[in-house]
């Protein structure tokens, strides 16, 4: 697809922050997007578009939101301008959706976001005064609290959050309300904790066996599956020690999320360095030795660093 070209800046020099963009360049073009994703959902539209609902289309909503977080990696603006008018058309397409079934329009979801960003800013917009991220973050909680009347700290929090995410937002909800290790530090000796029992439910004695982690060792088989019931016990202690490591990314400002999505990609790209160099020789990754993996695992390793 080709990209539209980018908006020219003659002068080079970034406007001030927080300048809205000029009416005169978004209007039309904005106005000609919802008359194109109006059009699509008519009568002499596109038969695909005119079929789909709020429900159907979820799954393109969340897929094209892991497409922008990738786009955002790579840095790319140009893969970014396209990926955030895909989520975009995601928020026009619903409101049309639903405009067309009676229940809302655009204009309501537009008039609605904004009227909320000022209400749950008063420190901006009101008289209210906030310094610190602590203290916007607990007004906004406040705010938004009242605002849902909600019962419980954890109301609203998504289901279908992505799971390391969520543990991070349920601790980060309940440290908001003061339930949390007045260190951070003590976090580590609860991760400790949690990998002892982990380790009672794998092992006999509840010991880690020390294997130094080499690859030219002799490939040992993988245990038979545990019975059900010490199955389940290994998997709760398995999901408390990630609940931990969770908890220490948030303490450490770090998103768990995106530090696992980027050991994913890094982890993908090291292996696919590997393949290809054995391409290179005629070979498939299939047919090497562990041994030869790791060395190529390790010079691609070693180039990255040097390019970085």
């Amino acid at each position: 697809m080709s990209m539209p070209d980018m908006p020219e800046n003659p002068s080079g020099i970034a406007p001030e922050p927080g300048t809205p963009p000029d009416p005169k360049d978004l209007g039309p073009v904005f106005q000609e997007l919802c008359e194109t994703i109006a059009k699509l959902r008519s009568p002499s539209g596109c038969p695909w578009d005119r079929e789909q609902t709020l429900e159907s289309i979820k799954p393109y909503t969340l897929e094209e939101t892991y497409e922008l977080l990738d786009a955002i990696d790579s840095g790319d603006d140009e893969a970014i301008v396209e990926e955030l008018g895909d989520v975009l058309l995601q928020v026009l397409l619903d409101s049309q959706i639903a405009a067309d079934e009676g229940r809302f329009n655009l204009t309501d979801v537009v008039k609605g976001l904004n009227l909320k960003m000022i209400r749950r800013h008063p420190h901006v917009f009101g008289d209210s005064t906030a310094s610190t991220n602590n203290e916007i973050s607990r007004s906004w909680d406040r705010i938004k609290q009242e605002e849902k009347n909600r019962g419980s700290i954890f109301d609203g929090l998504p289901v279908a959050l992505p799971t390391l995410a969520r543990a991070a937002r349920l601790s980060k909800k309940a440290a908001r309300v003061g339930y949390d290790f007045p260190s951070r530090m003590m976090l580590f000796d609860k991760l400790k904790e949690e990998i002892d029992e982990l380790a009672q439910e794998l092992f006999p004695n509840g010991e880690i066996p020390h294997v130094a982690a080499s690859v030219d060792a002799a490939v040992e088989p993988d245990p038979k599956p545990f019975d059900a019931e010490r199955q389940r016990r290994i998997e709760s202690e398995l999901g408390d020690v990630l609940f931990v490591l969770a908890n220490i990314a948030r303490r450490w400002h770090i998103n768990p999320e995106e530090a696992l999505r980027a050991s994913n990609a890094k982890f993908q790209r090291r292996v696919e360095y590997i393949e290809n160099r054995l391409k290179e020789l005629g070979r498939d990754i299939r047919s090497a030795t562990l041994v030869e993996m790791e060395q190529y695992y390790q010079e691609g390793k070693k180039r990255e660093c040097e390019d970085s």
